[in-house]
């Protein structure tokens, strides 16, 4: 029943991210916006979540996570409504700013609830549900956002996504609150730093960090690359779902994959697949290829984030799980801080063509940090 509702909360929140961070950069170039405004608009997102990622995490372990989820998904209505009844580049940042920092106290502790709920034997299963159904959101949102954006508004997706968060609004009531963490002395940032000395968890938050960063650049640079070819603002949000189906797909597959040729290789593999793939997107302006490269580049990142979930949840404390998953999603927004502005400059400086290609080389010289030493393991 507590995992079902995570689910579907998950589903419909991702649903709603995924609509809006689709249209997000077509509406700003709208509104005026430069290839590095959209590269600043990006990091904005991630600017606060960087800065409380940790808190969030331990939060959610003295008070329980149903408060934080409540309070976080009011936050992401709340930033929704703010570009629709004020449209201006201003209050795209600004609703960037207030989601951004709401949706960290969302994914922190529903990952800590389905972490704490499960056990060792199952926890993977889980954290595989978990990463279909943000598949499942990446696949619904841009469609949807798509369709509205070429037949009605870019800013109508934003009222719409207003209706759709009432629903994971209602069912957080029904989450259980689980306090793993009744200590209320304070723990210092070195202290939640230093657990990045255990090897195993350092890497598995570089590879997380590596997915989430190129999901992003894809989703806000995408976009302005097609709308250079002349495809339709429908057929961009069915290129960008088309990777979201591939997520869900490799996703079903993800727990024979790991069994059969382990967590290391399948991780390598995928973050790989994903490197070639931004490599190959600016040779062509067909849509059926770049739906190929889109799914082929869903393949590779789908593994990264349920792997670096259960990576990270065994590796952590047990009485400070959603205070290190704070900080897996804090490495996150780092490298979303920080790509979407080194990009928005490239892009500005050299075309937005450069940023597929230099993305794709970062992706691939990540694989030196994430490859497992001998006679270890990456995620055990």
């Amino acid at each position: 029943m507590v995992v079902n509702v995570i689910l579907l909360i998950v589903l419909f929140f991702q649903t709603v991210m995924n609509m809006t961070r689709a249209i997000i950069s077509l509406y700003a170039t709208d509104l005026g916006a430069s290839t590095f405004d959209i590269g600043i608009l990006t990091a904005v997102y991630a600017f606060f979540p960087l800065i409380f990622a940790i808190h969030a995490g331990r939060i959610a372990d003295k008070i329980g996570d149903r408060l934080p989820v409540i309070a976080g998904l009011i936050g992401v209505a709340t930033g929704m409504a703010i570009p629709y009844y004020f449209p201006s580049l201003i209050s795209l940042y600004i609703s960037q700013l207030i989601v951004g920092v709401s949706t960290i106290f969302i994914t922190v502790s529903l990952q800590n609830l389905l972490g704490n709920i499960s056990k060792e034997n199952n926890r993977d299963r889980y954290y595989s549900y978990f990463g279909m159904a943000v598949a499942f959101g990446s696949m619904i949102g841009p469609v949807i956002a798509g369709y509205m954006g070429e037949h009605i508004s870019y800013s109508s997706v934003f009222i719409a996504s207003i209706f759709i968060i009432i629903v994971p609004i209602v069912m957080a009531v029904f989450i259980p609150v689980i306090k793993r963490n009744k200590e209320v002395k304070k723990v210092s940032l070195n202290s939640s730093v230093s657990l990045l000395k255990i090897p195993i968890l350092r890497k598995a938050l570089i590879a997380s960090a590596l997915v989430l960063y190129s999901k992003d650049i894809f989703i806000a640079y995408f976009p302005l690359f097609a709308k250079q070819y002349g495809i339709t603002t429908s057929r961009i949000g069915w290129i960008i779902a088309i990777q979201g189906f591939a997520i869900i797909f490799v996703r079903f597959l993800l727990p024979a994959l790991t069994e059969k040729l382990g967590r290391d290789i399948v991780l390598i593999a995928s973050v790989f697949m994903a490197g070639i793939s931004f490599l190959l997107v600016p040779f062509t302006g067909n849509v059926i290829l770049l739906g190929a490269l889109s799914a082929l580049m869903g393949l590779g990142l789908g593994c990264g984030q349920p792997l670096s979930m259960t990576t990270t949840y065994n590796a952590s404390p047990k009485t400070r799980t959603g205070e290190v998953l704070g900080l897996r999603l804090a490495s996150n927004r780092l490298s979303q801080l920080i790509a979407p502005v080194f990009f928005g400059l490239v892009g500005s400086w050299a075309g937005i063509f450069s940023v597929f290609f230099i993305s794709g080389t970062f992706l691939l010289g990540g694989l030196f940090a994430i490859k497992p030493e001998k006679k270890s393991k990456l995620a055990s």
